[in-house]
C-alpha cells in the first residue's frame, strides 16, 4: 500500500481523471441530445445506461492494452496512406457522427414534430418507445466505443500505471453521471444551446474523420470556440429573460 502515498501517483491520478472528464464531455452531449427524443419516463434510464456502457467499453480496453496498441499497426495502405484499426474506426464513427448530428441539427430546425416520441398510454405507444429507447443504446453505444478508443489511447500515453487509468476512469463517469443530467435538461430546455451542442458533435466528427487520415486537429481548438460560442449564447439567454421580465412588468402596470 506505500504505492499510495506517492505524490507522482496522485498527480498522474488527478491529471488523467481531468482528461478523461473533458474527453467525455463530447459523448455527455450526444448522449444528451439522444436521450431528449425519448419520453421523459425512459430518459434516466438511458443516460445511466448509455454512461455505464462508455464505462465498460472503458475498462474492457484497459484490460486489453496489447490489442488496443495493435490497432495502430498499418492493415493496409491506399495510395501511400496506410490504415490501422484504429483508423478505421476513427473513419466511421466520426462518419455516423457527423450523419447523426446533422440529421439532429436537420429535425431540430426544419421538422422537430417528426422525431417527437408520443406518450406512452397505450400498448402499441409503449412498444413504440421501447423501440425508440434500444435504438437509442445502440446508437449510444457506437459513439461510445469510439469515444472510448480515442480516450484509453491518450490515457495509455500519459500513464503506465493499469491501476492509476482504472481509477480515472471510474472517478470520471461518476462526475458524468452526476453532471449529465442538469446538462442534458438544460441543452433540452434550450433549442438554441442543443443546436449550437449539435454544431460542436459535427466539429467533433469532422476532427475525428481528419485524424483517420493523419490530419490531427488539436481538440482545444474545438473546445475553445464551443466555449466562446456558449458564452455568447448565455448572454443571449440573459438578454432574453431579462425582456421577458420586463415585458411582463410592463403588462402589469398598464393592466387596469
Amino acid at each position: 500500500m506505500d504505492f499510495l502515498l506517492d505524490p507522482n501517483l496522485w498527480i498522474a491520478f488527478g491529471m488523467l481523471t481531468a482528461l478523461e472528464i473533458v474527453l467525455g464531455i463530447d459523448n455527455i452531449i450526444f448522449i444528451s441530445i439522444l436521450v431528449g427524443r425519448l419520453p421523459a419516463e425512459l430518459r434516466d434510464k438511458a443516460r445511466t445506461l448509455g454512461l455505464g456502457f462508455a464505462m465498460m467499453s472503458r475498462l474492457l480496453l484497459l484490460f486489453s492494452l496489447s490489442w488496443v496498441m495493435g490497432l495502430t499497426a498499418d492493415l493496409f495502405s491506399v495510395m501511400g496512406m496506410g490504415f490501422s484499426g484504429r483508423d478505421l474506426v476513427l473513419l466511421f464513427g466520426g462518419l455516423f457522427l457527423l450523419y447523426k448530428a446533422s440529421h439532429e441539427i436537420f429535425v431540430e430546425v426544419e421538422a422537430r414534430e417528426m422525431d417527437t416520441p408520443p406518450p406512452a398510454d397505450t400498448a402499441a405507444q409503449k412498444a413504440a418507445g421501447a423501440k425508440l429507447f434500444w435504438a437509442t443504446i445502440g446508437q449510444i453505444a457506437v459513439v461510445d466505443i469510439v469515444f472510448s478508443l480515442d480516450s484509453v489511447i491518450t490515457a495509455v500515453g500519459m500513464v503506465d500505471r493499469l491501476g492509476v487509468m482504472v481509477a480515472a476512469v471510474l472517478a470520471s463517469v461518476g462526475v458524468m453521471l452526476v453532471a449529465a443530467k442538469p446538462i442534458g435538461e438544460f441543452v433540452d430546455s434550450h433549442p438554441s444551446v442543443k443546436v449550437l451542442a449539435l454544431a460542436f458533435l459535427v466539429m467533433v466528427g469532422m476532427a475525428l474523420t481528419a485524424e483517420a487520415f493523419d490530419q490531427h486537429v488539436p481538440k482545444g481548438y474545438i473546445y475553445a470556440a464551443m466555449a466562446f460560442s456558449l458564452g455568447v449564447e448565455a448572454l443571449n439567454i440573459r438578454a432574453r429573460a431579462k425582456r421577458m421580465a420586463l415585458a411582463a412588468t410592463s403588462a402589469r402596470e398598464v393592466k387596469p
